[in-house]
């Protein structure tokens, strides 16, 4: 059983990111969604569908993003708050990340958004990943 499924989803990407793989799979889970819906809003990825696989098991396939030189669109993507240490910040923390060019994930009591969105909506809560 794996405990950190967000974690195993960014590796995942990472890792078919760095092979120039065009499509990679994921365990399923509702943040991880929410995760990726913000890597599309961002435009990190180029979509994502969920599967129903056997006994009730779903999955994500996810379409990675390159540029014109085949270049991965993420440079880094990096898991901050765990299950053993959780990392919250409050709404004026979540201002910019990398001048603007980075994004902060952010799970709030509205769901998972990106660092921008929280900021307007001035809410604050548990950093899960930051990309750029």
């Amino acid at each position: 059983m794996m405990n950190d499924l967000i974690a195993d989803a960014l590796t995942r990407v990472r890792n078919a990111a760095m092979r120039k793989l065009e499509v990679t799979t994921l365990l399923h889970s509702n943040t991880v969604v929410g995760v990726l819906n913000v890597l599309q809003k961002k435009e990190y990825i180029e979509n994502f569908k969920v599967i129903d696989g056997k006994n009730n098991k779903k999955s994500i396939q996810v379409v990675l993003k390159y540029d014109d030189d085949e270049k991965s669109v993420i440079s880094e993507i990096k898991r901050i708050s765990s299950p053993g240490r959780r990392v919250y910040k409050n709404a004026s923390e979540l201002k910019s990340f990398k001048n603007g060019f980075g994004t902060i994930v952010v799970s709030t009591n509205k769901g998972v958004l990106a660092n921008d969105e929280a900021y307007a909506s001035k809410l604050g809560g548990e950093v899960l990943c930051t990309v750029w």
